[in-house]
């Protein structure tokens, strides 16, 4: 993410967390050092903490950016990333093929096709921010 970032003349901090005791002092950090959002890199563990880690963004006021609708559903501002049920849909595709005698060497790997963008209307109120409403007009889905 540094390559793209700095090209965009953006400045990433990486503040990485072992465990949920490690949650508020890296908020903390990122609101001391004036970021201006936060992107949640997710990994099971952290998915298992979503609610907190969405607290923790609104109260420190920092926009939360992620990939899943989950985040966005748990208090994250917006998430865009490929659409799960049609991942889910492309896999049982394979499964059948390789069922059906394919070697799963052979079929193509593909990239997703559908992706999702997902924007919490009260997220954005709680922060201060409004939301343009092009962007609004091309979410898939607006939670109020």
């Amino acid at each position: 993410m540094q390559d793209p970032a700095r090209h965009l003349g953006l400045q990433l901090h990486m503040l990485g967390v072992s465990g949920p005791s490690e949650f508020e002092r890296a908020f903390t950090s990122a609101a001391r050092s004036r970021a201006q959002a936060v992107h949640l890199t997710e990994t099971p563990m952290l998915h298992t903490y979503l609610a907190r880690l969405a607290e923790l963004a609104t109260r420190t006021r920092l926009p939360g950016i992620a990939f899943l609708k989950q985040t966005v559903e748990a208090g994250f501002l917006i998430a865009y990333g490929p659409d799960v049920a049609d991942l889910h849909r492309r896999a049982a595709v394979y499964v059948d093929k390789i069922l059906r005698g394919a070697k799963a060497g052979d079929l193509p790997f593909e990239r997703p096709s559908q992706f999702d963008l997902v924007i919490n209307a009260r997220t954005a109120r709680a922060l201060g921010l409004t939301i343009p409403p092009s962007l609004l007009l091309r979410a898939n889905e607006v939670i109020q």
